[in-house]
């Protein structure tokens, strides 16, 4: 199964979430400070929101989730055979999912498009290397651009007790 995967930047991704969830009517796979994703059925989208205040409405990147390593590696050797280049990132943390993807390079306008698969749930935005946004004293740093190839800003940790996960990690997962 493969899905076209938007990903967009919010002001308030509570508000933001439950405006998706009666537009979809269906509610996020994954909830995380900052961050919601949608694995909707009809019509296949994987729709990605992140808490980027001030940035709201704005297109964060696009992409193609597909079922496996096997067809990631597959789009990559087609889109090379056409001459498009891409940037490898393989068992990576992004999203609070681990993954393993491309991203294409050199796309009209820079718009940011990434092919992944997700391998596994992480309870960290961008794994070991950083926590989406540096919550200090009430005030809020705007998180990251989420995945990009040299993502490096810092992200928070979920909030304690947040168990959030794909509602059904082996039919939808979720991820960016």
């Amino acid at each position: 199964m493969s899905r076209i995967q938007l990903a967009l930047n919010v002001d308030d991704v509570e508000a933001a979430t439950a405006f998706y969830a009666k537009l979809f009517g269906t509610e996020p796979a994954k909830t995380r400070p900052g961050y919601a994703n949608f694995a909707i059925a009809d019509p296949p989208l994987k729709l990605v929101l992140l808490e980027n205040p001030g940035t709201g409405g704005t297109l964060n990147h696009l992409g193609i989730e597909v079922a496996d390593v096997e067809t990631v590696d597959a789009e990559q050797t087609r889109l090379a055979a056409v001459g498009l280049a891409s940037t490898e990132e393989r068992d990576s943390t992004c999203c609070y999912a681990e993954q393993t993807k491309f991203w294409v390079e050199n796309t009209p306008d820079d718009v940011r498009f990434e092919i992944y698969t997700v391998l596994a749930d992480s309870q960290t935005f961008f794994g070991d290397a950083a926590p989406a946004a540096t919550r200090t004293g009430g005030d809020t740093t705007p998180a990251p651009a989420c995945c990009t190839p040299a993502a490096s800003a810092e992200t928070p940790e979920p909030a304690a007790g947040d168990s959030s996960t794909s509602a059904t990690p082996a039919a939808s997962p979720a991820c960016c």
